[in-house]
């Protein structure tokens, strides 16, 4: 056997064996935080949209201060918060792992209906909206919405990682601590900057984490029990992805024309070079 072909099916029987140990139990930890949350808010009389915001002020000027002090940076890691971006960087792992992919796909599903559900169920007001835009920074587009409960990025932040926490889980106790601390610390980092950038409360930022949790571990089982995704693996579908991959770089290639940062460079490069993995891969023999 052909020693990557063989790489390559060791990855995915790993992802397989990975999702068939999780239990669905481990849902209770997101639940738990949310939970915390609203007792919480419910103990500072701060249900309402009001107090919802002004309970939490001083974390955001604080928080949006010191992200603040690095505007290439954050903007930069915001932009993987996209979830063109991030399943762009991801691409090279469709052939290897198609197992993967399945599970990003049903997870992505989740987290695009918890998104505009809670956004418009809450309408919160964005710190723009809230707060004299003169107190604090903005970085980018000035948002000022009724749309900031919970952050869509951070929800397909963590609805990623989770996915590739859970797929690559090392065996080791030490090393699977290792790996969740890495994941989640990442995750926190890149999440945060959005409200760094101005564009959300912490609150906000921690809720679509939570939530992009649960939209990772239901992407997973939803991809144990139903094979709507099953074609991904099948080669006669490789031209799918092709023309995905092309349409998506055009769009990047865009990007980069109205803003020159480097992360969209990168997900262009994993584009690129999917595109010829899986065109070289539909074409041989």
């Amino acid at each position: 056997m052909d020693v990557n072909l063989e790489t390559k099916n060791s990855m995915n029987t790993k992802v397989i064996d990975n999702y068939s140990t999780l239990k669905s139990y481990l849902f209770l930890v997101p639940l738990f935080l949310l939970s915390a949350i609203v007792v919480f808010l419910y103990s500072q009389n701060s249900l309402s949209v009001a107090n919802y915001i002004a309970v939490q002020k001083d974390w955001f000027y604080s928080i949006n201060s010191h992200y603040s002090q690095f505007p290439i940076t954050i903007y930069n890691l915001t932009q993987i918060g996209d979830a063109l971006i991030f399943l762009s960087l991801l691409s090279v792992l469709l052939l290897s792992v198609p197992k993967l992919w399945e599970a990003l796909l049903s997870a992505s599903i989740v987290s695009a209906i918890f998104s505009n559900v809670f956004k418009n169920v809450f309408a919160v007001p964005r710190p723009a909206a809230s707060f004299d835009t003169k107190s604090f920074t903005i970085i980018g587009q000035t948002l000022t919405g009724h749309n900031s409960l919970p952050s869509g990025h951070s929800i397909t932040v963590f609805t990623i990682l989770t996915v590739l926490l859970f797929s690559f889980m090392p065996q080791k106790i030490s090393s699977k601590l290792l790996w969740s601390f890495f994941i989640i610390c990442t995750g926190l980092i890149i999440v945060f900057t959005r409200v760094g950038l101005g564009a959300h409360f912490p609150l906000d930022v921690i809720t679509g984490s939570c939530l992009g949790v649960i939209s990772g571990l239901a992407g997973i089982f939803i991809t144990q029990k139903c094979k709507v995704w099953s074609w991904i693996a099948n080669k006669k579908f490789y031209p799918v992805f092709m023309v995905l991959f092309l349409v998506c770089g055009i769009i990047i290639v865009n990007k980069i024309m109205h803003e020159n940062l480097i992360v969209f460079y990168f997900a262009l490069i994993s584009l690129i070079v999917s595109l010829y993995q899986i065109t070289y891969a539909y074409i041989k023999k």
